[in-house]
């Protein structure tokens, strides 16, 4: 293909294939502990600390992965502080990190027109920089998922059962925190800070609306996730759209159609159910 000849089409491939991988993972965590809106958080957080680096004459990636790093754990430590309302955390540190974006952003106006590509993703934004830090987080990833397989199991549905399976709730959480916000750093240049939740939620939802277990739920997720993530780059590069916004368009696309296909799978299995109990009916009235 013509599009892969570039060397910038290829990086934005690589990069969006492994966080089409590890984003996916990702979501179905978030989305058994009822923590969806903390991609969400940490993206506002990360552009904060992109908007940091900017001010002080730093690497703006580098800056906004270890300020998403910082605000994952202060969301964790929150939440064992509120932990009857387990949603001002949220609210709290997505305030912060806006507040402090747009503070940075008026203090130097050069800043404002730079940021449309961590906003919306750009697929020339991606360096070859960016892309040994998305591999290195999916690579942490891959360690993290596949290493703690088990005590994240459990501690995804339920921390309580898993603190008396004997795991180290604490540490797993706060590991867990970090993970995220290095997850949400790394995503920024493909789809950009206002959609990165997108790429990390969306094909999670779509999983386990039609999964039938958890390893399957998983599979899933990850084959949507490339999917959406590859489609969407090919059709931004032909239509000259942003990355990101293609990308979370494709992927509501697949969670439309995967919401139609279930409902028409209920709808199929109802009309058996009624035809089987109307058979056993006419065959006892048979019998009388």
């Amino acid at each position: 293909m013509a599009m892969l000849s570039y060397e910038f089409m290829q990086r934005a491939f690589w990069a969006g294939g492994l966080i089409g991988i590890i984003g996916p993972v990702l979501g179905v965590f978030l989305m058994l502990r009822r923590q969806v809106l903390m991609a969400d958080t940490l993206s506002h957080v990360s552009l904060a600390g992109v908007a940091l680096g900017s001010f002080l004459k730093l690497n703006p990636a580098l800056s906004g992965f270890a300020i998403a790093i910082m605000g994952a754990l202060v969301i964790e430590q929150l939440r064992r502080v509120y932990r009857t309302y387990s949603e001002v955390p949220v609210a709290i540190i997505m305030t912060s990190g806006l507040a402090l974006a747009v503070v940075l952003m008026s203090l130097n106006q050069n800043l404002s027109k730079s940021f449309s590509s961590y906003l919306f993703g750009s697929i020339v934004a991606v360096s070859d920089m960016q892309l040994r830090l998305i591999a290195v987080v999916a690579a942490v990833g891959v360690l993290f998922f596949v290493g703690m397989r088990r005590p994240l199991y459990t501690f995804a549905f339920d921390e309580e059962t898993a603190a008396v399976s004997g795991t180290r709730v604490s540490l797993l959480s706060f590991l867990f925190a970090v993970f995220t916000g290095m997850t949400v750093a790394a995503a920024m240049p493909v789809v950009g800070v206002l959609l990165v939740s997108a790429l990390i939620v969306l094909p999670a939802s779509i999983a386990l609306r039609i999964a039938p277990g958890f390893i399957a739920a998983m599979g899933i997720a990850v084959a949507v996730g490339l999917s959406g993530v590859f489609s969407g780059l090919t059709a931004s590069y032909y239509l000259n759209t942003p990355p990101g916004g293609t990308i979370a368009l494709i992927l509501l696309g697949f969670l439309t159609i995967a919401v139609i296909f279930q409902k028409l799978m209920q709808i199929q299995n109802r009309r058996r159910i009624q035809k089987i109990n109307r058979n056993r009916s006419y065959k006892n009235y048979e019998e009388i």
